[in-house]
């Protein structure tokens, strides 16, 4: 048997899934905890990546892996391959100012021109900006520049900080896809180029960056460390959207909501997208298309935060909401409890309106707040059928997305048919594709099987009265 491994270095985690290169099926996996936290070290990764590889029984008989990994975060090394300072994370709203200021500066129809995007507190080039103007000494130390996936590819492969890697500090040597390429603001999906003009208004010099890797394309090979062995080929890698749409085998007319530490909206399309309004990301996908993207901060951790409040676990919070009747009885949650992403408001907070001695109950609230979390995702939808995308189906995605509860609403709340894949670690499983693809030569059809068909039909005035209560930037 012939195996392949798959990586999701996510916010919270590092996963590792280790598949048979011929079925798919899942033969092994590890995991291990990333520091919470929305400033990082990077060498927090390296080490997860290597204790999940571990978990995962070791790569000894594995002929190939890739890495799916957190967009956006800022990985910045000097120009000896030491990282400068702890990654900013997408989730980091520091840089809102600096979005603002590089719109002022190009216009926001110019840089959805550029790069298929108007960027956000989230994207690469603002926490650049940001490092540029609240840390002048460690901007000028940048000799380059890489993102998570990016880094932990490279240090797999050997490269790293004399004295910490076989290979040393060869800058030039890293790599990365079109996908995660697409969520910096300097690089643009319709052309294949980095903007560099972009990027030296961003960090305000140039600086290396990454080589893109096409799809079914190899990084180059593992080296040998104490505990990785050498020659395991390295694939592409992605940003973990892309690759959760290779672990889903999404094709055009599939719009994926994923419900995890974010909340995204996203297609496969043919053709790229620029969104002026900058509600839709126009990213490139994994496999050689485009990934129109919408993205909200705020996501299953609403659903945590009511279920604590409420003193239950998600069984109970489903109960509760399950009890309640759609539209909870007026009572509306505008769950911005970070700031918000899509619509772009990064000091916002959270509001429930409606608020009457009849409507404040506890079924009511459970309900509210999968019923408000849905609804902005369900704003993601429409914006992206805004730019043409066609929406056959939503394929609901995420650890909320097995709840009754969250998916029978979401039948009710979005107008195209829900379905529920089996649980899975989808950018573990995508990013096993592509090594599956590096070594084949060829993309595997793996698709998932179907947990659930909910049957409810869309109930409309749950939609109306979110949006009658919605704040808008």
């Amino acid at each position: 048997m012939t195996l392949v491994a798959g990586v999701d270095s996510s916010t919270q985690s590092c996963k590792v899934v280790i598949r048979d290169a011929e079925t798919g099926a899942v033969v092994r996996t590890g995991r291990a905890s990333h520091p919470d936290g929305t400033e990082v070290p990077p060498a927090a990764w390296w080490d997860a990546l290597r204790a999940a590889i571990a978990d995962a029984g070791g790569l000894d008989d594995v002929a190939a892996i890739s890495i799916g990994g957190q967009q956006h975060g800022m990985v910045v090394l000097d120009a000896q391959g030491r990282v400068i300072r702890d990654a900013l994370l997408w989730n980091d709203t520091r840089s809102a100012q600096a979005a603002r200021d590089l719109i002022v500066e190009f216009g926001a129809g110019e840089l959805a021109r550029r790069t298929g995007s108007v960027p956000v507190a989230s994207f690469t080039a603002t926490k650049l900006r940001w490092l540029r103007d609240a840390e002048p000494e460690n901007a000028a130390r940048v000799a380059a520049v890489a993102l998570p996936h990016d880094w932990l590819s490279w240090r797999l492969r050997g490269y790293g900080p004399a004295g910490e890697s076989p290979l040393g500090p060869d800058l030039d040597a890293l790599a990365t896809d079109r996908s995660d390429a697409s969520g910096t603001s300097y690089w643009s999906p319709a052309t294949g180029d980095y903007d560099r003009e972009l990027l030296v208004a961003s960090l305000g010099h140039d600086a290396v960056l990454p080589r893109i890797v096409g799809p079914g394309e190899a990084m180059g090979r593992t080296a040998a460390h104490d505990d990785i062995p050498a020659g395991v080929l390295v694939g592409a890698g992605a940003g973990d959207n892309a690759a959760a749409a290779l672990g889903l085998g999404a094709r055009a007319g599939d719009v994926v909501v994923s419900i995890g530490t974010s909340g995204t909206v996203f297609a496969v399309t043919d053709a790229p997208v620029a969104d002026e309004t900058g509600t839709v990301a126009g990213f490139a996908d994994a496999s050689g298309v485009y990934l129109p993207l919408v993205a909200t901060l705020n996501a299953a951790r609403v659903l945590d935060r009511i279920a604590a409040l409420l003193g239950v676990d998600h069984t109970g919070l489903c109960e509760l909401a399950l009890s309640a009747e759609p539209g909870s009885g007026g009572l509306v949650l505008q769950p911005y409890f970070e700031g918000e992403r899509t619509p772009n408001l990064p000091d916002a907070t959270a509001t429930l309106f409606g608020m009457t001695l009849a409507s404040t109950t506890r079924e009511n609230l459970a309900r509210a707040a999968i019923e408000g979390m849905l609804c902005g995702l369900a704003d993601g939808l429409d914006a992206v059928r805004r730019l043409g995308v066609t929406a056959s189906r939503v394929l609901l995605v995420g650890g909320a997305a097995a709840n009754p509860a969250v998916s029978r609403i979401a039948a009710e709340v979005f107008d195209v048919p829900v379905e529920v894949p089996q649980p899975g670690e989808y950018v573990a499983l995508g990013a096993s594709v592509q090594a599956a693809w590096v070594l084949t030569g060829s993309r595997p059809e793996w698709r998932p099987d179907t947990l659930a068909r909910p049957d409810a039909a869309p109930v409309p005035r749950i939609r109306e009265q979110y949006a009658a209560r919605a704040v808008v930037a």
